[in-house]
């Protein structure tokens, strides 16, 4: 693990859950987990190497200079819950590999058995017809019955089969492999708006964690911009709307005009053809 991963500080954790995001659908694991590190003390713990996982795709010209090669950024950070029974590491990968997914999916888990972790939880979002003005439901899946039973309690739904794209769901799976705990928490994200970033479907995963591990954590400015996200988008469906309507309806004036015109040329045309 130690040639994968820099270890930046060795904190004492207290039995730790870790939380792992990655872009995906609406955003949403991104911004929850942008969120948290906004609104809680957390504090670097280490950092996988990611040139190891992931090609450079170009390089950057600053001032006509020509940089390095950028790679993904994959952090671990830690935030010590005085309150609470679990700390928690929380970890954000800029990307997800498009090679060696296993292998990364493992040197993550590593680092979670590694430092005691109890549990691992991944966040998805599902494209469903839900209306972009509702509010997301919230279900979970888990490694094993008894998690289920657990997750049951804080009355989070549950789907029959069900497929986990990408590393919210390999995670997962390799914990399994492993008997170890995991659980992924979803939501739902409105179709036609998978493409557009969904602070609504974050708040609502934000608030499934915050009782799951019984944390506090300001929500009013996720909220906000739940609101404004959804004022948004009604304001640019008018706009569609409109356009829409305009595109395919005549003025009733205009069409006067059009059907006298267009009777005066049929006549010329019925006279020529009868020459």
């Amino acid at each position: 693990m130690k040639k994968f991963i820099k270890i930046t500080a060795k904190p004492k954790l207290k039995a730790p859950v870790m939380i792992a995001a990655w872009p995906g659908v609406g955003n949403v694991a991104m911004l929850l987990a942008n969120y948290m590190l906004d609104k809680l003390d957390f504090k670097d713990l280490a950092e996988i190497d990611a040139s190891l996982f992931f090609d450079p795709i170009g390089v950057l010209a600053r001032d006509h200079i020509i940089e390095t090669p950028q790679f993904p950024q994959s952090h671990f950070y830690y935030w010590k819950n005085k309150k609470g029974a679990h700390d928690i590491i929380l970890f954000v990968g800029d990307d997800q590999p498009d090679v060696k997914i296993y292998d990364f999916a493992g040197c993550v888990l590593d680092f979670a058995q590694y430092y005691g972790v109890e549990r691992v939880y991944t966040c998805a979002a599902a494209m469903t017809n839900i209306h972009f003005t509702e509010q997301p439901k919230v279900w979970a899946v888990a490694t094993n019955k008894l998690l289920l039973q657990e997750l049951s309690k804080f009355e989070l739904l549950q789907k029959g089969s069900i497929q986990i794209a990408g590393l919210n769901g390999l995670l997962l799976g390799l914990a399994k492999e492993r008997d170890f705990n995991g659980v992924c928490v979803m939501t739902e994200v409105p179709s036609q708006t998978s493409r557009m970033e969904n602070p609504m479907a974050a708040l609502a995963i934000l608030k499934t964690f915050m009782r799951l591990l019984d944390i506090e954590i300001e929500t009013k400015e996720l909220a906000e911009n739940a609101r404004e996200m959804t004022e948004q988008i009604k304001q640019a469906m008018t706009i569609a709307m409109g356009e829409y309507i305009e595109h395919f309806t005549q003025p009733i004036w205009e069409q006067g005009e059009g059907e006298g015109e267009e009777d005066e040329g049929d006549d010329e045309g019925n006279i020529g053809d009868q020459n």
